[in-house]
């Protein structure tokens, strides 16, 4: 069994799950149901309420085809849409040639 998340800081585990399920297209009902659990968990999985046993977390990891710590981490993974922003300098007009 998994463990409610702790007001503790350390002990939140992040989660890329929902990412994953969009980028193959499986629904949270699919995912739970190929893992044998309700399709809730999922859920609180995905937004932190409830942390998955190791057992669970190398499930999920192999339902996805990826390693564990792809899916799962103790510290926040960064956000996509940071990498793929450009930076500031980036969005500046290019200088005009003559």
């Amino acid at each position: 069994m998994g463990a409610l998340t702790s007001d503790r800081p350390g002990d939140a585990v992040h989660n890329r799950i929902a990412l994953l399920r969009a980028e193959q297209g499986v629904t949270r009902r699919e995912l739970a149901d190929a893992l044998g659990v309700h399709y809730q968990t999922i859920g609180y999985l995905e937004r932190g309420e409830y942390n998955p046993s190791l057992h669970l977390a190398l499930r999920i990891a192999a339902f996805f085809r990826v390693p564990v710590e792809v899916v799962f981490s103790t510290t926040p993974f960064p956000r996509i849409s940071d990498a793929a922003a450009p930076s500031r300098s980036d969005d500046a007009e290019p200088a005009s040639r003559p």
